[in-house]
């Protein structure tokens, strides 16, 4: 049973349990879309009625960030740890290599998608990648489209920033391939942001730090404390709820 997060299913498996399920997506060749659950997506899909049904509609849905991981627990989920996109990408990226996987990287602006994919291929090396960047017209996108499906990626990272990357894609359901919503992975794959140290991550203060490396997601981080009144609104909501039964 997956987490209810203000309407979004959020699932509770773990960063091993995840890897598992994806693994054995690809070795059933298997077409899924994992959408990676921030704050921002979630309190956004409410607003939203069709990113609402795409993102319920996905196979997996991972808790991307300690924010959602209180709001699962303050909600009376027993969500275990976060599961956020460049930490699924990195690691899947070893699992690629020994298994010879291949991986297409989508996003970011030009050039920053193929370092990425050159950096990640020099430190796991097995895997085949191509790469294309985020910036594409409508006019490219076919193109575009019949280079991932010529390619036939075991997986396909989309990193063109959310909302933008789960309506992508599910626009494209039909490239049959384990499709995961990355956003700006590509940029600390490519060292331009890089990630906060390890004891950072671990005190759960990642987003501080990218905040003061990066002062123009002040605007993003506004909605956070909006999606955590939410949170607390519907936990009441809840509460009231069950008295009344």
């Amino acid at each position: 049973m997956r987490a209810d997060i203000l309407g979004i299913k959020v699932d509770k498996e773990t960063m091993s349990e995840t890897l598992l399920k994806l693994q054995e997506a690809v070795n059933n060749h298997q077409a899924i879309q994992v959408v990676t659950a921030n704050p921002e997506l979630i309190y956004g899909a409410g607003k939203d009625a069709r990113l609402k049904q795409l993102i319920n509609s996905a196979q997996i849905v991972t808790p991307d960030g300690v924010g959602v991981v209180w709001a699962a627990k303050h909600l009376g989920y027993p969500v275990v740890e976060r599961v956020t996109g460049i930490d699924l990408v990195e690691a899947l990226l070893p699992v690629a290599a020994e298994k010879q996987w291949r991986i297409f990287f989508l996003g970011s602006q030009p050039g920053v998608a193929e370092r990425a994919a050159q950096k990640a291929a020099e430190k796991h090396p097995g895997f085949q990648w191509q790469a294309a960047h985020g910036y594409f017209s409508r006019e490219e996108e076919p193109s575009l489209v019949e280079q991932i499906r010529n390619f036939k990626p075991d997986l396909l990272f989309v990193g063109l920033g959310a909302p933008r990357q789960e309506f992508w894609m599910f626009s494209h359901l039909d490239l049959n391939t384990v499709s995961i919503g990355v956003g700006g992975s590509f940029d600390a794959l490519a060292g331009i942001n890089k990630r906060a140290p390890q004891w950072i991550q671990n005190i759960h203060l990642e987003w501080l730090y990218r905040l003061i490396r990066q002062p123009s997601r002040i605007k993003r981080q506004l909605v956070l404390p909006r999606f955590a009144w939410k949170v607390i609104r519907s936990n009441k909501e809840q509460a009231r709820t069950r008295k009344t039964r």
